[in-house]
């Protein structure tokens, strides 16, 4: 073995001072035990560290030289210790460092200035510990810095303007410490920021109506400050919003803008104790992902908005607002805010109102009869429609309708270029289907996948339209391209873009594997590639859930395209708040029964070039979710270990992602 990695998880005790024989060391994870004692100085004593995982233990104690000198590191966890001194400087002095996480411990002192000499750290948490005195504006330094987390310290001073540098930001955590004066409204140029949370602090002057722009936006924390001033209408734009929006224990006044009623994915509003007035805007109607919302010791007026969200909302939600009425507030002046029409006039609109109910009964009766002949006559249709997959809405699987590439093609075509689906058109096989290859009279060639029959189940037709539902309008060049999709007589087709090099696990496992480690690479960043489209810059994002070998397909060009969409999951829609269920392929088959198929490992530059890379899968399978890099931060740490090894590999897959135009 080229390497030794450690992990345990019922220890006690302090560190084993064997751990210092092993030379080959690469990964020590001891993390959520009941280690304690000190962090022994001979932990990376001759060893190859690159991941050191303590947290949750009770160790005490400075953080040892054994480790600020340990160069190979690129992960130091320590999470949940007791951890005293101050922060150790040295550690910016290690090239390959990415993260460092000391939250929960005793660190005190000021954070110095050094720490902007960590220019390729991607995560840093210095959370809950006891850190004074103003950030130092080195952090500007940090350009590759992803998550910033320094909340519950008692840092003063203003947030500093060098922190706008830190372009690729995405999760900013300034809370509960004692920052003064005004955000920078440039803030809002930091358009890759997830989740910025700035609660209990001293801060103050009008919420900045640039934070409009942040369209990554998941998480947005201002409560607990002394902002006064109006709600920026702009803020409506943070149509992305999702986890929540907190501007509560403020000044805020004004009324309420009626295009936070745009925020459809919002779960929690909370805009409590402030000076709002006004009424709450009807449009908050449409919040229909609230789980919940509170608009107490406000000084707000009028019925609630005339939907079951707010008329059966509980009253807590609502307390030391006078002039609101409406739901189980009571009545509004004696009529029910859901009921707005006066009793006075009911009675005069008795006979008007009966003579609209038959009007719309009879029209309502005419249509639906209308839109059972137009289906019964789409069902009997030969399928020849040449509508656009982009610019069509998906049909009822009842229905033959079949959505083409650029020419026109009937379900004939497809029977025709593949010999009534004949064995030898097969280009490959996977579970709830199998693919050929079509080449059509244009002279385009094309794959087809085609479903198992529907009497398998469900599963087959779940697959199918959650194919079409997730590929339908993605164009990135690492992702394979839907062309159409054909549901004819029983029979689930989907027309893909042809991959003339198959999948990478049918070159990987097959008799020759022609895959040289510069090939390799270079399909790696482009299934990294892909998949940081999905989860980052997609809308709405995507989860695959079944990255496998076999669904990464390669071109002519051995570029990579992520495909077989039939479990992916849509994670931004308001029904889809979670992912309980388990879903993808099991392992693949033991490394051992390969060793014959090693990979030439005669070039040292290659060799120091894998491991780098393997190291930074093994980060990707840490067992805790919140350990594991985005994939973002994957196609950074891929690109920047070529980088760093000299290798020079060129690629389009190396070139930054980009629709390809189609």
């Amino acid at each position: 073995m080229l390497q030794l990695q450690l992990f345990a998880n019922s220890l006690s005790g302090s560190i084993p001072r064997w751990l210092g024989l092993y030379s080959k060391l690469w990964v020590v994870d001891f993390s959520n035990n009941s280690l304690s004692g000190r962090i022994p100085s001979y932990i990376c004593w001759h060893s190859n560290l690159i991941l050191l995982n303590l947290e949750l233990n009770k160790l005490y104690g400075n953080i040892p030289t054994g480790v600020t000198n340990c160069v190979s590191l690129l992960q130091l966890r320590l999470d949940g210790n007791r951890l005293t001194g101050s922060f150790p400087s040295d550690l910016c002095k290690l090239v390959n460092l990415s993260a460092v996480e000391l939250g929960e411990n005793k660190f005190s002192g000021p954070i110095p200035s050094e720490i902007g000499n960590c220019k390729m750290l991607q995560r840093l948490d210095l959370s809950g510990n006891y850190f004074t005195s103003e950030l130092p504006r080195d952090i500007g330094n940090m350009a590759q810095l992803v998550t910033f987390n320094i909340s519950y310290n008692m840092i003063t001073g203003q947030i500093p303007p060098e922190i706008l540098n830190c372009k690729m930001l995405q999760r900013l955590d300034l809370s509960h410490n004692s920052f003064i004066d005004v955000i920078p409204n440039e803030l809002g140029t930091l358009s890759q920021l997830e989740r910025l949370i700035l609660s209990d602090n001293k801060l103050s002057g009008n919420i900045p109506a640039a934070l409009g722009n942040l369209s990554h936006l998941l998480e947005l924390q201002m409560g607990g400050n002394l902002f006064f001033g109006e709600i920026p209408s702009e803020l409506g734009a943070l149509t992305g919003l999702q986890i929540a929006m907190n501007l509560s224990n403020n000044n805020l006044s004004g009324s309420i803008p009626p295009q936070i009623g745009n925020l459809i994915l919002l779960e929690y509003l909370l805009l409590d104790n402030n000076h709002l007035s006004g009424e709450i805007p009807s449009t908050f109607g449409n919040l229909s992902s609230l789980l919940g919302c509170n608009f107490s010791y406000n000084d707000l007026t009028g019925p609630l908005p005339s939907v079951p969200l707010f008329q059966n909302m509980s009253t807590n939600s609502f307390i030391r607002n006078n002039g609101l009425c409406g739901g189980l507030l009571g009545a509004c002046n004696g009529i029910s805010s859901s009921d707005p029409v006066p009793p006075s006039l009911k009675s005069a609109d008795a006979p008007r109102g009966k003579i609209i109910m038959v009007v719309a009964a009879v029209v309502g009766g005419i249509s639906l009869v209308l839109i059972l002949v137009i289906l019964y006559l789409m069902k009997r249709r030969p399928v020849e429609t040449v509508s656009s997959l982009q610019d069509s809405e998906i049909c009822s699987p009842v229905s033959d309708i079949y959505f083409p590439p650029k020419e026109g093609l009937t379900f004939q075509d497809l029977v025709e270029a593949t010999k009534n689906f004949h064995e030898s058109y097969i280009i490959g096989r996977g579970a709830v289907g199998t693919v050929y290859k079509a080449a059509m009279h244009s002279g385009q060639v094309i794959a087809v996948k085609k479903l198992a029959s529907n009497r398998e189940g469900n599963n087959i037709e779940n697959s199918f339209w959650a194919e079409i539902v997730t590929l339908g309008n993605i164009r990135h060049r690492n992702i394979v391209k839907l062309y159409g999709y054909c549901y004819h007589q029983g029979s689930n087709l989907l027309l893909y873009e042809y991959m003339a090099r198959g999948s990478l696990g049918e070159l990987l496992h097959g008799e020759s594997c022609i895959l040289e480690w510069p090939m390799r690479y270079m399909i790696a960043l482009g299934a990294a590639e892909g998949l940081a489209y999905l989860h980052h810059d997609c809308k709405p994002r995507i989860i695959h859930r079944d990255i496998k070998s076999n669904n990464i397909l390669l071109d002519e060009n051995f570029e990579a395209h992520v495909g077989d969409f039939g479990l992916a999951k849509v994670i931004d829609m308001p029904q889809s708040k979670s992912m309980s269920a388990v879903a993808g392929s099991y392992g693949y088959i033991a490394p051992v029964l390969f060793i014959n198929r090693r990979l030439n490992l005669e070039e040292e530059s290659s060799v120091n070039h894998m491991i780098t890379v393997l190291k930074i899968a093994l980060i990707c399978t840490s067992l805790s979710p919140y350990e594991r890099p985005t994939m973002r931060e994957v196609v950074l740490m891929l690109i920047e270990s070529n980088e760093r090894e000299g290798m020079a590999i060129s690629s389009p897959v190396s070139d930054p992602p980009k629709d390809d135009g189609s």
